[in-house]
């Protein structure tokens, strides 16, 4: 099976992770995308990020429908302050059948060098890329790397730190984020 990894703190997940990840799910060779929760750095404050397992909570519900979208909190027991190369190399242990790729946004692909074994992960994972409007051009040598791949998925300029502030400004959200997902938020009075 392959599978895509979407990694995010998802604080909300909204409806463009889902409509992005749904698209790598129908539109490419991908089997299933694993939205993968990314714990709170404990030597961050970040006072606007909910709990580990609230996050996780909304990811479940909002992907409960989709049989190619699962949530994971495969970070949650990993070592911190922790590494994507970790977590794929911990995954590839777990699960030997799967085949595990990356998805991220253009926007991070230029500052994929910064990564921590960056070599690594082109030269053994493929990189399932989703288009940003982004100002600024792709280096060339990623560009053309074999392992990295552009899907031409819809851009959605939709954004958790929008939501939030909306959220806090007693704004309505609610089309923007999945039914379940806006449920539990209201239910819980989270971001207000």
């Amino acid at each position: 099976m392959k599978v895509g990894l979407y990694f995010g703190s998802f604080n909300p997940i909204h409806i463009g992770h889902l409509v992005i990840a749904n698209h790598f799910a129908e539109f490419s060779d991908l089997d299933q995308v694993w939205f993968v929760v990314t714990p709170h750095n404990p030597f961050k404050k970040k006072n606007t990020l909910l709990d580990n397992y609230q996050r996780l909570e909304m990811v479940y519900r909002a992907t409960k429908d989709y049989s190619k979208l699962k949530p994971s909190d495969i970070e949650f027991k990993l070592p911190q302050p922790n590494y994507t190369i970790n977590t794929l190399v911990h995954l590839e242990e777990k699960y030997p059948d799967h085949e595990f790729c990356l998805i991220m946004g253009e926007d991070n692909l230029n500052h994929l060098h910064k990564w921590k074994n960056a070599e690594l992960i082109l030269k053994n994972y493929h990189i399932y890329v989703y288009p940003r409007i982004s100002k600024e051009p792709i280096e060339p040598k990623i560009n053309n790397h074999k392992k990295v791949h552009f899907i031409d998925a819809p851009i959605m300029e939709i954004s958790s730190t929008f939501i939030r502030k909306s959220i806090k400004e007693g704004k309505n959200t609610q089309p923007l984020l999945p039914e379940h997902v806006w449920e539990y938020l209201d239910e819980m009075n989270f971001y207000k």
